[in-house]
């Protein structure tokens, strides 16, 4: 249970962070919910409901009798991180408006833990990916929309809810997209011609009218297609060519990526591309690049043998 002011405060720094953080619903869902779960502890902890006061106190030995409680009931490194990484930022913004000293929060270490790397497709796996995925569908037009949006994934690097969010407006593709990303970051994309070719085969087929203000990719009954219509169809693909179950559609921008930076792209480039705020999420691919390179050596330098 928190005080009225306390929830106050809160709904007031997720304001914050999405007019002025441009934080994402989905990120700001996320905040709330870890902050919830951090206050509700305190308030079992303690013994007495969170407010202002009470939080302002809160010291090493509570966060860390915090952190313990999490990891008990299961919750792993890489969330626990999440959440502590939700709180800090909440109490950086909140001991600045109320004038309390925040150290006892913002020195509680961060769980250590692996950041898991993407696993790309090789190019030949990818490209014939691209081309079986229409071979799910039953009808011409479905099999071109299926092939346009896994296209648009591995061919521009975007995230599926970037391409499903493309409007009849965007028709023909241009040789550069402007696309909004998480936190409303905006950023070109260069369109390559496959995927301009991908894009204006399924219009040709597609038996609804592309309006300019209506979703580009319909789904059998003309509505928006959604994500999981993609996923379904990639499942099927993947079991059909025998790939492993990390091909999904997040693999094949995770493939456009690492094949960039195989053939030399710059790390900074390929942030740009991406649409990453941070360059610490593109360098994951540098390490995936390194797998790559490893496993060339193993196999071919004659000591290695």
């Amino acid at each position: 249970m928190i005080s009225p002011a306390l929830s106050d405060a809160l709904a007031a720094w997720l304001d914050h962070q999405r007019a002025l953080a441009g934080a994402a619903e989905n990120t700001l869902k996320a905040y709330q919910a870890d902050l919830l779960g951090f206050l509700a502890f305190m308030t079992q902890h303690n013994g007495e409901a969170q407010g202002l006061g009470p939080v302002s106190r809160i010291s090493v030995r509570d966060m860390r009798s915090w952190m313990a409680h999490e990891r008990g009931r299961g919750v792993s490194a890489r969330s626990l991180a999440r959440s502590l990484s939700a709180v800090k930022t909440f109490y950086r913004w909140l001991a600045t408006r109320e004038g309390f000293e925040p150290t006892a929060v913002l020195a509680a270490r961060s769980p250590k833990f692996q950041r898991k790397l993407p696993r790309p497709l090789t190019r030949d796996a990818a490209a014939q990916f691209m081309d079986d995925v229409g071979t799910q569908a039953r009808e011409p037009w479905i099999a071109a929309r299926d092939i346009a949006v896994v296209t648009l994934l591995y061919a521009c690097g975007l995230r599926i809810s970037e391409a499903l969010g493309l409007t009849g407006a965007d028709v023909p593709l241009p040789d550069v997209l402007r696309i909004t990303g998480k936190g409303g970051k905006e950023r070109i994309v260069p369109v390559l011609p496959a995927a301009t070719d991908a894009v204006a085969a399924y219009v040709r087929l597609c038996p609804y009218p592309i309006n300019q203000n209506a979703p580009l990719f319909r789904g059998v009954r003309g509505g928006a297609l959604g994500p999981r219509a993609v996923q379904k169809v990639t499942a099927q693909t993947r079991l059909m060519l025998g790939l492993p179950a990390t091909v999904t559609p997040h693999a094949m921008r995770h493939s456009f990526a690492t094949h960039l930076l195989e053939a030399g792209g710059d790390l900074r480039a390929i942030q740009e591309l991406l649409g990453h705020a941070s360059l610490s999420t593109t360098q994951a691919y540098t390490a995936v690049d390194a797998a790559h390179l490893m496993d060339i050596y193993e196999k071919s330098h004659p000591r290695a043998r």
